[in-house]
């Protein structure tokens, strides 16, 4: 005869053992073998994606060569160092920054001796709408974290917000966190493909946009990040330039407060205190939709600027681009 105790303790196996258990399911051949792959590009990518952290916060980056060069987002080095570097392996190394360029949001920084492997970098013009990708970074601190999804489109002149844009950009439905700026986007042969930057934001509800992230390009990645190492700056931006300093209005254009002596806008008559209200056909209400416009604009290309004068009258001026200045 059973006791009260015994049947209690077999009405709890009885509970922790369903029927079934022990039951699998046998997963479809080429869902294993994406599995794998992805696997395998985790091993591959993730020994050569670092967490970087200053003082004010931390993200991530990606071992650019043999030397210790590691490139970055420029937001992430953003106010100055000293910087700390953590490898996969959480060793921790003082780094140095070699050169930043804020238009493209690219830095260079550098640890020496570490012998960190550096990452293979892929065509990023052979891309396709629907590629699988694979995102590794440190989101929240949380150190060679991993988000998978597809190339979902290409953008251009995507601006960040701060009066920075991008020329073109790769949109990713791989998870984009805080942390993630500055690490790798790689597709499914290990290879980076972009670096992912920022995550879109909802207008409505406030906060991030799921399924919505944004990576620089490695091509774009591959001729900065080479630019810096050479010369510790940029030598040539690619990047269209007015020659002028400017500020908002509150949308209705981009206040001129000052113009460079010979430089494009001045050389077609543009002057300190000039409303910029329109480039190449496209509004400017703000400093970041002109910033967007010029992104996508090439030295050389002669364009027409729309003004509003400091007596009201509008004016329409002819300015041949010149090239963005590196140097950071």
């Amino acid at each position: 005869m059973r006791t009260p105790t015994a049947l209690a303790a077999a009405a709890a196996v009885a509970v922790l053992a369903p029927a079934g258990a022990g039951a699998t399911v046998k997963p479809p051949p080429g869902a294993v073998a994406l599995q794998d792959a992805i696997i395998a590009v985790v091993g591959a990518v993730s020994p050569s994606v670092v967490q970087i952290q200053n003082p004010q916060g931390l993200g991530s980056g990606i071992v650019f060569d043999a030397r210790g060069d590691i490139v970055t987002n420029n937001h992430v080095i953003a106010g100055g160092g000293p910087y700390t570097v953590t490898t996969s392996k959480g060793k921790r190394l003082p780094a140095k920054l070699v050169g930043h360029f804020m238009p493209d949001d690219l830095a260079v920084i550098r640890v020496s001796g570490a012998q960190l492997p550096p990452a293979t970098f892929a065509d990023s013009s052979r891309l396709r709408v629907g590629d699988l990708v694979v995102a590794i970074g440190n989101p929240l601190g949380l150190r060679s974290s991993v988000t998978q999804g597809i190339v979902s489109a290409f953008r251009a002149g995507v601006s960040e917000g701060n009066g920075a844009a991008l020329p073109t950009m790769i949109q990713t439905s791989a998870a984009i966190n805080p942390g993630n700026s500055g690490g790798a986007l790689a597709d499914l042969e290990g290879r980076v493909i972009g670096i992912p930057t920022l995550a879109a934001t909802d207008p409505q509800l406030g906060g991030t946009a799921p399924g919505i992230g944004f990576a620089i390009p490695s091509n774009l990645v591959r001729d900065i990040a080479t630019q810096i190492v050479q010369h510790g700056h940029v030598v040539d931006s690619h990047r269209a330039f007015l020659g002028v300093s400017v500020g908002e209005t509150g949308g209705q254009g981009v206040y001129v407060g000052s113009v460079n002596a010979g430089g494009p806008a001045a050389k077609a008559g543009l002057k300190a205190g000039d409303v910029i209200v329109s480039v190449a056909g496209h509004a400017t209400p703000t400093l970041d939709e002109l910033s967007s416009v010029l992104s996508e604009l090439r030295p050389g290309r002669t364009v027409a600027v729309g003004v509003t004068r400091q007596d009201g009258s509008k004016a329409t001026l002819h300015v041949t681009l010149g090239t963005y200045p590196g140097g950071g």
